[in-house]
């Protein structure tokens, strides 16, 4: 992803357990955290997807703490486009979603 030469990357990770009553905020940083963050996802083949807004939010999430109910529908919605993406469907951008 590039930036703008003003702003720094961002990466949040998230992480969901059945168990758990919504998914966790596991990893997040800027600049250098961030690209570490977003190659170790690609090594372990999860899907990295950009969203600007959606990670500004979710950089508001304190570390090891489940997403706000605010954010559920957002979450939800992306997590089904990676299903279907991961299935073999075209989804339409997640981000293109209101």
């Amino acid at each position: 992803m590039t930036t703008p030469p003003n702003k720094r990357q961002m990466a949040v990770a998230l992480a969901y357990r059945s168990h758990d009553p919504a998914p966790k905020v596991v990893a997040q940083g800027r600049g250098l955290i961030a690209q570490a963050i977003i190659e170790r996802a690609k090594q372990h083949g999860v899907f990295v997807h950009e969203s600007e807004e959606l990670v500004g939010l979710l950089m508001q999430v304190e570390l090891d703490q489940h997403i706000p109910p605010q954010l559920y529908l957002a979450v939800a919605e992306l997590l089904a486009w990676l299903y279907r993406l991961e299935h073999g469907e075209t989804p339409a951008d997640p981000s293109a979603i209101k």
